[in-house]
């Protein structure tokens, strides 16, 4: 990919996300080698993600694989790990894609400007600083050897049903409509998650 290409990318990764930084880049990164290895961008759900995490890098994901979690081929496992598998229904090929560990570390500068600018304690000047760390960290990710960021392998596909409509239902408490499948009964009467806990509560 060139660098007209990759500049193209992050403009349009940025537009959906809002901002640069590390995250956004290794779902960058993970997209092109999932739609270099299995092909074009989703339409429908021809092409599914499943992702170990759900920071920055999903969104990437979404806006330039076609997986998202409307359309129900962005399967999200809340693992906290940096690991993303695709897969084409088409084709019936998999990857399993991991960033490596030594991508991930942050240096001591950046991790401590990071938890001041989340605690709303930083300077002005650390802010400005902290930006340009984020800025250098993740164009770092973008041109780093793609054997240095990521362990690629093809895997065999799991079998995955397509993405379902269910019907809703209201719930008795607060009248809410509610995907059947979340429906909670007590004593025989239909709740919404959140009102069958408070009642058990």
């Amino acid at each position: 990919m060139n660098s007209d290409d990759t500049e193209s990318i992050l403009k349009k990764a940025i537009r959906f996300h809002g901002h640069q930084c590390p995250g956004l880049a290794m779902g960058i990164r993970v997209s092109g080698v999932a739609l270099r290895e299995l092909g074009k961008p989703a339409k429908d759900e021809e092409l599914v993600a499943i992702v170990e995490n759900n920071s920055c890098g999903v969104d990437a994901i979404q806006v330039l694989t076609g997986c998202t979690f409307g359309k129900g081929n962005l399967i999200f496992n809340d693992f906290g790990k940096y690991v993303y598998t695709f897969m084409n229904r088409e084709n019936q090929r998999a990857l399993r894609i991991a960033i490596k560990n030594e991508a991930v570390i942050t240096d001591k500068q950046h991790l401590d400007l990071f938890a001041k600018v989340k605690k709303r304690t930083a300077t002005p000047a650390e802010i400005e600083e902290f930006k340009r760390l984020h800025i250098e960290k993740s164009n770092a990710i973008l041109n780093l050897p793609e054997d240095e960021l990521l362990v690629t392998e093809e895997i065999a596909p799991e079998p995955l049903s397509m993405a379902h409509i269910h019907e809703s239902i209201e719930c008795a408490r607060c009248g809410e409509p509610t995907m059947e499948t979340r429906i909670r009964l007590l004593d025989g009467a239909p709740y919404c998650i959140p009102c069958f806990e408070k009642m058990m509560g």
